[in-house]
């Protein structure tokens, strides 16, 4: 029977935000490059310029190719209002200053990726903002912090780059009961296999850098939640400046015409990529969700709808086995990226936190001779052969 609902995710990829948008019939958003926009009638325009119709005034405060994005995101995780920025950690500091202010406190993970933990260690402690990260992994000692009062509760799901996964549902109880704002960084999961706001989380964000363009050619961040809350950073966002350009959000709208079926490739391959590292001899712990053995599978299957395209893996004989077998990949850019078509491969030492001290990163629980592999849409058995004969 034909679908009277909701459509579906792989539908929205394709279809949300591009109505009809008054383009001469184009059938691709156009890359509209303007600075500013004009008007004939002095009265619209202040209408326009204080939002009280639509229109676009000028592309630091928003344009109709970085709306056409905002929408498809916002419509694919089921929010009020979205807006967007200049990247992902332009997201992040733009979200936690807009909510934050001298003498809050905010609760998080010690393990996040290793931007936002250096806004955690370094940037937030300068204006006077107290900070508690907890080991990710113990919801109890989470919620005890929580507990203790505080104006945001910070989560990453999963995260970069151990694959840890933090059950949102729960925490967002104990965050609202003190009256805290949730906000859970989706990329790793995308919203065709998660949607932290139907969870319970109140903001989620995206480095569409990564999955959601997935073609590693374009910089951008973005923020989904409800309108009051999103309004407020869009405020904040667009005095401080850092607005997406219109050439990235084109790209990022292209990018994500092909998200269900990238995921849904990528899932696949990173599920049996991670039953093949479990049983190699010289891979001594594989983090993946997906597999039965991992600590937090039960919470995955029940929060997400696919494990995701990101796994990481350690091999017997530590960072040197590491050197040894990245350079012996065919099918794999050694980068510092995720989320693209082709294989990316890398240690957080020149990746995800590539910003922190070998002290930092074992207070994170991150090893050094960890290897983060981002899936990318290859033949499946094309990328195993190539693990199995990179190995050491």
């Amino acid at each position: 029977m034909p679908n009277q609902g909701q459509p579906g995710s792989g539908t929205q990829a394709v279809w949300a935000g591009e109505g009809k948008n008054g383009w001469w019939g184009a059938t691709q958003v156009p890359v509209v490059h303007s600075v500013a926009f004009g008007y004939t009638d002095v009265d619209v325009w202040q209408d326009a310029a204080l939002g009280r119709i639509p229109g676009h005034i000028y592309s630091r405060n928003t344009n109709p190719t970085v709306f056409a994005f905002e929408e498809k995101v916002r419509l694919m995780e089921g929010a009020e209002a979205s807006t967007s920025f200049a990247s992902g950690m332009a997201a992040i500091s733009n979200i936690l200053f807009t909510l934050l202010s001298p003498g809050d406190r905010i609760v998080s993970v010690k393990d996040t990726y290793g931007g936002t933990n250096k806004l955690f260690q370094e940037f937030l402690p300068r204006f006077q903002i107290k900070v508690e990260l907890c080991d990710t992994a113990d919801h109890e000692k989470i919620e005890a912090a929580i507990a203790k009062g505080c104006q945001v509760l910070y989560l990453e799901t999963p995260t970069n780059p151990t694959l840890k996964v933090i059950d949102i549902a729960r925490l967002a109880k104990a965050a609202h009961q003190v009256g805290a704002i949730v906000v859970a960084d989706n990329t790793f999961a995308t919203p065709i296999n998660q949607n932290p706001l139907a969870l319970g989380a109140d903001l989620v964000l995206h480095s569409a850098t990564k999955y959601l363009g997935g073609h590693a050619d374009a910089l951008g961040g973005i923020v989904c939640g409800s309108k009051e809350l999103v309004a407020r950073i869009y405020h904040y966002r667009e005095i401080t400046g850092a607005a997406l350009d219109p050439m990235a959000a084109y790209l990022l709208l292209r990018g994500m015409k092909t998200l269900h079926l990238r995921i849904r490739q990528q899932n696949e391959s990173a599920m049996r990529i991670a039953q093949f590292l479990a049983t190699h001899p010289q891979v001594s712990h594989v983090f993946y969700p997906g597999l039965d053995s991992h600590p937090h599978h039960e919470v995955a299957r029940r929060q997400m709808r696919g494990f995701g395209g990101m796994l990481s893996f350690m091999l017997k004989g530590g960072f040197n086995a590491v050197r040894t077998f990245l350079p012996r990949l065919r099918y794999a850019h050694l980068a510092a990226n995720l989320g693209a078509v082709e294989t990316i491969a890398g240690p957080p030492v020149t990746t995800s936190h590539v910003e922190c001290t070998p002290e930092e990163r074992a207070a994170m629980g991150i090893p050094e001779g960890l290897i983060r592999y981002s899936v990318g849409i290859e033949d499946t058995e094309d990328l195993i052969a190539d693990l199995q004969q990179a190995l050491p």
